[in-house]
């Protein structure tokens, strides 16, 4: 049978609240609403249909600080990542945030209303702590904490929800399950003991050979649940990943696997991650979980060290174990024996044998630059499905990100850098000058800051769609603010897919030379008052941070300039 849910009753919202579905509907209409954000919609899914189990709502300040302190919730039940409605100081004035007040939730894909939230608080969170008692450390090098400074607001509001409807999916709509569907697919099957395997990664023969190894040993089935909501950032993008787990379940003994989708937002968070992810599955039904090692970690730390030990979260789960009621498989670090053609625990090896072995790095590299990836490490349908979703390095887009003074020279060298791509021929060259998208249609340092914030988000989003398409992107806006520089860059990264490559550079022509020669007075007009907001005379040209290339047009020629533009794409292997 299957594990009974996390506090011991599955809070299956949308089957609770059925029978108002109606009521709430026309109610909502009523309604002040808060248009969720993605990370939102994803926590709101699992909160609706019972996979944050017990929850029934985003967290109050007493649940959030016992979660933050002591990875409980106030009334004692063991949870370790709070699941919160982050607002703005506007957005409680706006829409009257009080104890007891009603609030539709809405997609912020088609602004249906999902559920209606009861405020029972509204509290302001220490961040700064929630960043060191969550993840660790408060490092924006960690995406979680860049996601907490960046695009968390500065209140939380805590209450439980009644459900109108979920979140409407179009893709891979068979693969999608709630808890209490697969727990009754489990029951039809009579599976009454299930290994779930979290990735968030495709998956490859010694993936295949873990589980496989896994269900065998405890004579149980193997749930491949994949998560499909927010990862890391330059993941693999869902899509392709489903493809390519889809194409790998044919490579499990028949009636051993099963598939199915996680729409869950990771935070990365490691060690409380992996308890985390233990919950979520016992609520799925499982009884088993694959914890692996450096499980859900982010990387490398501001000092390049590892966020976590390798261990820390198998240990974290294990000091747990009688609580979470879900057993804890570690994962075995596979590897290939070509002698016998088979794939064995490194643990295992006898001393001597011969061992084959392809990093994450060498799998991307092979991928990129299109080199052969041996049917020993995955399978043809995999690489297939990879390789079209992920073409050589020389047939990626890549987006070329100026950043200067007016009249630093940014504008002449995108030019003449597009003029150079152009002749060198293999993808098309997009160039976005100025601050907007049509630059010759509004009048220089006329918008205001967040008009002016909002036109660099479209420009963007519009770099970001032309090179996932594999065009060559050359930006050249002032974005004086390293904030708005971040953000171009955050949305090219996770938005681009594989022409998610981004280069920063730094037009740092003197501002002295930059008025000297300003044929336009912009500078002028600036200093008499005439207009506002011109880095250099009322608003400071922020530093810029972590540039690929720093350039100077009083110390070096375009021509130089370009050719060093070209020397490091070249470098990078797209051209």
């Amino acid at each position: 049978m299957a594990n009974a849910p996390h506090g011991g009753v599955l809070k299956d919202l949308v089957a609770r609240d059925e029978h108002l579905r109606d009521n709430l509907k026309s109610e909502a209409n009523t309604l002040v609403d808060i248009i969720l954000t993605e990370r939102q919609l994803c926590d709101l899914e699992l909160i609706m249909n019972g996979g944050f189990s017990p929850l029934e709502g985003f967290m109050t300040e007493a649940d959030y600080k016992g979660v933050v302190d002591n990875l409980r919730l106030a009334d004692g039940t063991l949870f370790p990542i709070p699941i919160t409605l982050d607002v703005s100081r506007e957005d409680i004035e706006r829409l009257s945030l009080k104890a007891g007040a009603r609030i539709a939730l809405r997609d912020p894909r088609d602004e249906q209303a999902l559920a209606i939230l009861t405020v029972e608080d509204v509290y302001r969170p220490d961040q700064v702590k929630e960043a060191i008692q969550v993840f660790g450390a408060d490092d924006p090098a960690h995406p979680a904490v860049a996601y907490l400074r960046n695009k968390v607001k500065e209140y939380y509001v805590g209450g439980k929800v009644q459900a109108i409807q979920p979140p409407t999916h179009f893709d891979y709509v068979a693969l999608r399950y709630t808890p209490a569907e697969l727990r009754a697919h489990f029951k039809k099957l009579a599976w009454r003991r299930v290994v779930a395997f979290q990735t968030r990664n495709p998956m490859h023969r010694a993936h295949r050979e873990l589980t496989v190894r896994a269900a065998r040993q405890r004579q149980a089935n193997v749930l491949i649940h994949p998560v499909v909501g927010l990862t890391k950032p330059g993941d693999v993008d869902h899509y392709t990943r489903v493809r390519v787990y889809e194409a790998i379940m044919a490579k499990y003994p028949n009636g051993m696997g099963h598939l199915a989708l996680l729409p869950l937002a990771m935070r990365m968070a490691g060690p409380r991650e992996a308890v985390w992810h233990a919950i979520i599955r016992k609520n799925f039904g499982a009884t088993h979980f694959i914890v692996g090692r450096d499980h859900a970690g982010p990387g490398k730390n501001s000092q390049g060290k590892d966020f976590y030990g390798p261990y820390d979260a198998q240990d974290l789960v294990m000091k747990y174990h009688e609580e979470l009621q879900i057993e804890m498989v570690p994962f075995q670090q596979m590897t290939y024996l070509p002698s016998t053609d088979e794939y064995q625990p490194v643990d295992e090896v006898p001393k001597g044998v011969q061992t084959l072995d392809i990093s994450g790095t060498e799998l991307r590299r092979r991928l990129k630059t299109g080199a052969p990836i041996p049917d020993w490490f995955s399978y043809d349908a995999v690489v297939k499905t990879l390789r079209e979703s992920y073409p050589p390095r020389p047939q990626q887009g890549f987006v070329i990100f100026l950043t200067g003074l007016h009249g630093s020279g940014k504008e002449t060298i995108a030019k003449a850098l597009q003029v150079t791509l152009n002749q060198q021929g293999g993808r098309s060259v997009s160039l976005l000058l100025g601050d907007t998208i049509r630059p010759d249609l509004d009048t220089p340092f006329s918008a205001t800051a967040e008009e002016h914030s909002k036109n660099l988000q479209r420009l963007a989003f519009v770099a970001a769609e032309l090179a996932r398409a594999g065009a060559a992107v050359i930006l050249a806006p002032t974005a004086h603010k390293q904030a708005a520089r971040d953000a171009i860059k955050d949305t090219i990264l996770h938005q681009a897919g594989p022409g998610g490559n981004f280069f920063g550079i730094h037009v740092a022509t003197p501002l002295e030379h930059c008025e000297a020669n300003d044929r336009k007075g912009v500078y002028a007009r600036a200093r008499k008052g005439e207009i506002r907001g011109v880095p250099g005379v009322d608003e400071t040209f922020e530093p810029v941070e972590r540039p690929q290339l720093t350039v100077d047009i009083t110390k070096q020629n375009i021509p130089e300039i370009v050719h060093s533009i070209v020397l490091l794409l070249e470098t990078e292997s797209l051209l």
